[in-house]
């Protein structure tokens, strides 16, 4: 059987509550082997997308595909090969970590019951549970609760992991580590679908990026593609910022902005030796010149015109 392009695909996927359209005809592409970050301020429609992609809520409009399979018909055939950690997961309060996982493991399409001790001793030493295994889940804090649901998560090979906001309730430290698995597990040929709020974190392990806002999907592409599109901005100092502003629009820079003695405009595929080099010959007195390049986060706000929850 042919490898599918993409790990996730959809066409024109809608969901509507009533008339409002919590996810209004996206079209994703997931390539297979990404990191890809799903970003979109609260209410942007990411979890519901998750929950229709995995056959818990039903969609309104569209078609979708997971791992190269038509859902929801082929979903009996596709989630086994798919881990998940939605919102927040839920657990028998009276067990234990370990108990939990031997519960969620044995109701598996195969029972596998040969290997299950082993495959939940690494679940657990992947996430960093292995020591609080034999605490009952009652004294879990927040974020012990969000590391056993990416163990059941883990409990089996997975050709895809989903999920969201699985760094949500973490210190700095499991914050970090989860990093360095979300890595791990896209170096065993895994694809990784990741919904955070983090730009940060998603900017460091994310080749992929997607963005969401009020149920419409904005842009999509490679972290570098959506970053060209925001624009490299050419930042000059200069004594006569006048002047060194005339030079550089008849150059063809766009969005010229000048604050004292700073220039800043749009480079728009311009290279920044030629502007300086132009710069020079008419006499304008350069203090330094730089390229900056636009942050997601710079990204981010450009596309939804809002700033982003870090909070959260």
């Amino acid at each position: 059987m042919t490898t599918p392009a993409l790990a996730i695909e959809t066409s024109g996927l809608t969901k509507r509550f009533g008339d409002m359209a919590a996810v209004d005809g996206i079209d994703l592409a997931v390539p297979v082997g990404s990191v890809f970050g799903f970003l979109g301020p609260n209410g942007s429609g990411k979890t519901t997308t998750i929950r229709v992609l995995l056959g818990l809520i039903n969609a309104s409009e569209g078609s979708w595909q997971v791992l190269g399979r038509s859902m929801p018909d082929a979903a009996r055939d596709v989630l086994p090969d798919v881990g998940a950690l939605i919102e927040g997961p839920a657990f028998y309060p009276w067990l234990t970590g370990r108990q939990n996982l031997v519960r969620f493991d044995a109701a598996g399409p195969d029972a596998q019951r040969s290997t299950r001790r082993q495959r939940i001793d690494d679940a657990l030493a992947r996430v960093g549970l292995t020591a609080v295994a034999n605490k009952k889940v009652r004294a879990y804090s927040f974020g012990m609760r969000q590391r056993l649901g990416l163990a059941m998560a883990l409990l089996r090979p997975r050709q895809l992991l989903i999920l969201d906001e699985p760094t949500n309730g973490m210190d700095p430290q499991g914050t970090r580590e989860i990093r360095n698995l979300t890595k791990e597990l896209a170096a065993e040929g895994a694809t990784v679908f990741l919904s955070s709020h983090l730009l940060s974190e998603v900017e460091q392990i994310c080749s992929h990026v997607a963005v969401m806002s009020l149920g419409k999907l904005l842009a999509q592409g490679t972290i570098a593609e959506l970053q060209a599109a925001g624009g490299t901005k050419l930042r000059v100092e200069t004594d006569d910022a006048a002047l060194a502003a005339q030079i550089l629009e008849r150059l063809g820079l766009a969005e010229l902005t000048v604050d004292g003695t700073t220039v800043l405009a749009r480079l728009d595929g311009h290279r920044p030796e030629d502007c300086n080099r132009e710069l020079v010959m008419a006499g304008v007195g350069v203090r330094s010149l730089s390229a900056i390049h636009p942050t997601l986060e710079d990204t981010f706000v450009a596309l939804t015109g809002e700033g982003f929850d870090v909070a959260r």
